[in-house]
């Protein structure tokens, strides 16, 4: 019997309607009208004149429009257009044959939409660059024609959507620099054709993910800055045979180096840098002849650097640094030719630097501080690196000069050579490094004067030469140094005044020159013309005079020490307007003036020195604002009036002095608040009326001397409680009654027990017998 297969005419009628309406949508003009529309959503459309209304015949010649032989879209490549807005008013309904669709590098943010899945046929999609948010669309999966996926650089959240498991066809997949969550991989299936992918700066918490052990087409894989942990699957090294780019780079993966990496013999970049591997680094790594760079740094890798290395000829960069190597320099590692960064630092390495190293004349970053490496910096070495750009060596033992062929590393920008045991005189060749940013010779054996030429690197921002014993003077020259934000010369022997033009440093932040010789007075405009001061340091020196009064007219001042010096008048002005101030140290000069109102309110106070002055005036009750003052001292002055109460609320406060001052009135009870404190020094006042017996709460405090006033009344019986008490002063006042046999229970006394010169009565307790580790005891009843 024949079968009628013919559709019923209702049928085929719908089908015609349904194929004319795809064609209407699919039509050059709708497409035109739809990217119009579009266009005039966005907060920032691109500047293109042929995309307009009256343009709708020529779609195919507007810009980054590319059409197909139907004259319909077929691309559209708006990469890096300045576009600003979302794709909510894209309709992606007429763009069914698009084949590339590129929006990169741009500042399109919003959801992805959904409807994006219906573009079946593109096989190019890059969103990157651009600040998407919310989660990848799961309908992503619907686009198995994709050959090149990318949304790096957004801020989509949520996990990685399973549905990417069927983009069988893509080989490039990047979906880096988000804040993507683990998904479930057990539900990912390897891509055959795979060659690059990138999870890197995600929130990935899991182990190495399984189905990447498959995809063994990889040339490129990038899991780095995520928190991956675990081993690294055997099966990498034998399944990936053809990377040639590996970053595992801040995870947290762990375990011993394997042995079998070298299996990845395509390998160019090999970059496991901030994890927590172990063991020892391969030792026929050198088999891995195509490596140019290798990031092992931030590990807990132990043992010899391998001389195989020595056999990579096209390596560029070997970066080792902060692990626990704890061999010598191999020899062969000169043999690496074409090396221009290479950093060992911050690992336990010895002996000196082989001669070999001479090969390295390509050689541009050297890092080599903090390791036990020693002998001297031949001259070799200095005449052969003059590609360096930076030179690094600090902390370790090497001895010698510093050779004049210093001045041939022309191209240096970085300098360090602190805390070695380097001799002899700063080399004037030194000058011939116009391009140094940065020079630090600190904590050496460095003598004599510092050459003329150093003051005419006027690209300097860091000179940091403290702690050696040079001499001399700062020469007027110091004023062509403009890019100067730090100069540290303390703990020398220079001295002489210092010279007008340093006051000409316009991008000075810090200057530190204490403990050496310096005289004279500050000159009057420094500070003027550097509003970015913020930490000035001259102290231990023999300056004289008053402070600049614009020595913190920027009020960026964050420290300022400048005791030990026969520094005179008041304080300067602008400090009371210095909020970011944290450190203050006035002592041991010969300052005057009225205190009271002298600093303003810094809630990042943490010390405060006026001890050995002149200083007048009176504790403001504003100093209880100082919240973070841990020290507070302002002993041998002339300051006067009562001890505000608002002092009780500076909770962090460890020490408090005000001895011998004019201060009267009675002790505050509310001192017992300072629960840190562990030295309380009142002495040599006008004190009266009784020990509060709060202070006895004080439980951290280690020394209390309240001697030299007019106190009265007992002693109080619970200073027993301060059981970590070093030192008890309460002599020359007017206490009386019994000394409290409880006073034997502060078997923690070591330095001072002083009650003597008071009207005390009775006997005195056995219980002191106690005390068996006091070291001077005074009563005298």
């Amino acid at each position: 019997m024949k079968t009628d297969t013919k559709p019923p005419p209702l049928i085929l009628n719908i089908l015609m309607l349904f194929l004319l309406s795809q064609n209407v949508t699919a039509s050059p003009a709708t497409q035109a009208e739809a990217l119009i529309k579009w266009k005039n959503s966005l907060s920032v459309p691109p500047p293109f004149t042929s995309w307009s209304l009256t343009n709708l015949n020529y779609l195919c010649n507007w810009t980054s429009i590319v059409c197909d032989t139907s004259e319909t879209v077929s691309e559209i490549n708006l990469s890096s257009t300045n576009l600003n807005g979302t794709l909510l008013q894209f309709n992606f309904t007429p763009f069914l044959n698009l084949t590339r669709f590129d929006l990169s590098n741009n500042n399109l943010s919003g959801s992805i939409p959904p409807s994006i899945g219906n573009l079946s046929k593109l096989t190019y999609l890059d969103l990157g660059l651009n600040y998407f948010d919310n989660k990848i669309p799961p309908e992503i999966g619907r686009l198995t024609e994709l050959r090149y996926l990318s949304f790096f650089s957004n801020y989509l959240n949520g996990t990685v959507p399973y549905q990417l498991n069927n983009l069988q066809k893509v080989w490039y997949l990047d979906l880096g620099s988000n804040y993507l969550v683990d998904p479930d991989w057990s539900r990912f299936s390897a891509k055959p054709l795979l060659t690059h992918l990138s999870f890197s700066f995600n929130e990935l918490h899991s182990g190495f993910p399984g189905y990447i052990i498959d995809c063994q087409n990889l040339t490129f894989l990038d899991l780095s800055l995520n928190k991956f942990n675990g081993s690294i699957p055997e099966m990498v090294f034998s399944n990936l045979g053809k990377l040639e780019y590996l970053n595992l780079t801040d995870n947290l993966f762990r375990g011993p180096l394997s042995p079998n990496i070298p299996k990845l013999s395509k390998l160019k970049h090999l970059l496991l840098g901030r994890n927590q591997f172990s063991g020892f680094i391969p030792e026929d790594i050198g088999s891995m002849s195509k490596l140019q760079m290798i990031e092992l740094y931030n590990n807990s890798l132990e043992g010899t650097i391998p001389s195989s290395i020595g056999q990579l000829r096209e390596l560029w960069k070997l970066n080792l640094g902060s692990n626990a190597l704890n061999s010598s320099i191999p020899f062969e590692l000169g043999f690496c030719t074409n090396l221009t960064v290479l950093a060992l630092a911050i690992n336990s390495l010895t002996g000196e630097l082989p001669l070999s190293l001479t090969n390295l004349t390509g050689i541009t970053n050297l890092g080599l501080s903090d390791n036990s490496l020693s002998g001297e910096i031949s001259p070799y070495f200095l005449s052969s690196w003059t590609e360096l750009i930076s030179f690094q060596i600090q902390n370790n033992h090497f001895t010698g000069e510093i050779h004049p062929h210093i001045g041939l590393l022309t191209k240096l920008n970085y300098l360090y050579l602190y805390n070695n045991q380097l001799s002899g005189s700063i080399p004037s060749e030194v000058g011939n490094l116009k391009d140094l940013m940065e020079l630090d010779l600190s904590t050496n054996r460095l003598s004599g004067s510092i050459p003329l030429t150093l003051w005419s690197l006027t690209n300097l921002i860091r000179l940091q030469l403290f702690n050696n014993n040079l001499s001399g003077t700062i020469p007027p020259e110091i004023g062509n140094m403009t890019s100067l934000e730090t100069l540290d010369l303390s703990a020398n022997q220079i001295s002489g005044e210092l010279p007008d033009t340093i006051s000409g440093l316009i991008n000075l932040r810090s200057i530190s020159l204490f403990t050496n010789n310096f005289s004279g007075t500050i000159p009057r405009d420094f500070g003027k013309y550097s509003p970015s001061v913020a930490d000035v340091s001259f102290s231990n020196n023999s300056f004289s005079g008053e402070l600049p009064p614009d020595l913190c007219s920027g009020f960026a001042l964050q420290g300022i020490t400048v005791n030990g010096n026969n520094f005179t008048g008041p304080l300067p002005e602008c400090l009371k307007n210095c909020s970011e101030l944290s450190r203050e140290r006035f002592e041991r000069n010969r300052f005057n003036g009225d205190i009271t109102n002298a600093f303003g309110v810094s809630p990042n106070l943490y010390f405060i020195g006026l001890s050995d002055n002149q200083f007048i005036g009176q504790i403001s009750p504003d100093w209880g604002e100082f919240t973070s003052l841990s020290n507070l001292q302002i002993d041998r002055n002339r300051i006067s009036g009562k001890i505000p109460v608002e002092l009780a609320k500076l909770t962090e406060l460890r020490i408090l002095s005000l001895s011998s001052n004019n201060l009267s009135g009675e002790v505050p009870s509310e001192l017992r608040n300072l629960s840190q404190l562990y030295m309380l020094n009142l002495s040599r006042n006008d004190l009266t009326g009784e020990i509060p017996p709060s202070l006895a709460s004080l439980s951290e405090l280690r020394e209390l001397d309240l001697s030299e006033n007019k106190l009265s009344g007992t002693i109080p019986k619970d200073f027993a409680n301060c059981e970590k008490l070093l030192s008890l002063d309460l002599s020359n006042n007017n206490l009386s009654g019994e000394i409290p046999p409880e006073l034997g229970n502060l078997i923690s006394l070591q330095y001072l027990l002083d009650l003597s010169s008071n009207l005390l009565s009775g006997t005195i307790p056995q219980n002191l017998a106690k005390l068996l580790t006091l070291e001077m005891l005074s009563i005298a009843l």
